[in-house]
């Protein structure tokens, strides 16, 4: 298991003979944002970072803590998008292909914590929690992937991280992939959404060799995400909440090392983790979807999201 210590050393001695190219989509807070930073620190500025999100202040304020300490020009680029909508991510992949040639790292970390609802839908008809959580992830590596083949026939790193809840064990309701039946459909849709995320990074790589696709789970992480309730006896007791669950948190600067390993270790193929960064052995009892239960899943997302 990598200690903290054998963490940043590992990231320390990362050393790309190029430029890096990484792609943050829900960078400009929590973990996103942290990640933003470290991966900035371990190339001494040398990188050219995207963030995209709804939050162009906190990604300049985020750009404006990085020290440039090489000649090489770092650039940065803030792209504005609301990743709920698939009409959206069609447009953000064409503003980035205008500014980059190629992309080494994607990034995923998009979403919220908001489960105690019912289904919240988009105007595409998908579900709020799901698309960010989900869709819309899957929506932007189909949309990116002629970038990241570009990265990897040029022999440099080309891999996609998928932050949510890697191996969660939770179970699939394959009659009712879209949660469109549930009752309760908000605490559904944030369930679903993490083995989604595993059978997504699994079958992605599976099409695209050469590309490294990972599924972590991050842990309980002090972040303003936590601070989202909407369930009114949550809300009711948030300070008493708060002061209970952050006692076992981990601060984002301390996960955001555990996540950059993550990214940067992964060889091929596709990796589920945990939030020190250990894979997962797959199958286990905690993943073994049979081939025919992920190919629904495939053909299910490429017709939710337009990617067929």
């Amino acid at each position: 298991m990598p200690e903290l210590t054998v963490v940043r050393n590992f990231n320390t001695s990362w050393s790309p003979s190029y430029t890096p190219v990484a792609v943050f989509v829900g960078g400009t807070s929590g973990i996103g944002e942290a990640m933003v930073k470290a991966l900035a620190h371990y190339t001494s500025g040398r990188v050219h970072l995207i963030i995209v999100g709804r939050n162009r202040s906190a990604a300049e304020k985020t750009f404006a803590s990085i020290s440039n300490t090489t000649e090489d020009p770092s650039l940065r680029e803030f792209i504005y998008c609301d990743a709920t909508l698939m009409t959206n991510i069609e447009l953000l992949a064409k503003q980035i292909s205008g500014i980059v040639s190629k992309i080494n790292f994607l990034v995923l970390s998009l979403g919220y914590f908001q489960v105690w609802t019912g289904r919240n839908e988009t105007e595409e008809g998908i579900d709020r929690l799901l698309s960010l959580r989900y869709y819309s992830r899957f929506k932007i590596i189909h949309e990116l992937l002629p970038l990241l083949h570009k990265a990897q026939i040029a022999g440099e790193d080309a891999k996609v991280m998928a932050i949510l809840g890697a191996a969660s064990g939770l179970p699939v309701n394959f009659d009712d992939l879209g949660v469109k039946k549930s009752w309760w459909g908000g605490y559904r849709a944030g369930l679903a959404s993490a083995p989604y995320n595993d059978i997504m990074v699994e079958e992605y790589a599976k099409r695209n060799p050469g590309i490294v696709f990972t599924h972590i789970w991050p842990g309980a992480v002090n972040t303003a995400g936590v601070n989202s309730y909407n369930f009114w006896l949550l809300r009711l007791f948030s300070p008493l909440v708060d002061f209970i669950i952050r006692r076992f948190m981990t601060a984002p600067e301390e996960c955001a090392e555990h996540m950059l390993f993550a990214l940067l270790e992964g060889k091929e193929g596709f990796y589920l983790r945990d939030y020190k960064g250990n894979a997962y052995q797959i199958p286990s009892k905690w993943y073994s979807f049979s081939d025919e239960q992920r190919q629904a899943v495939w053909d299910h997302s490429v017709e939710v999201t337009r990617c067929g």
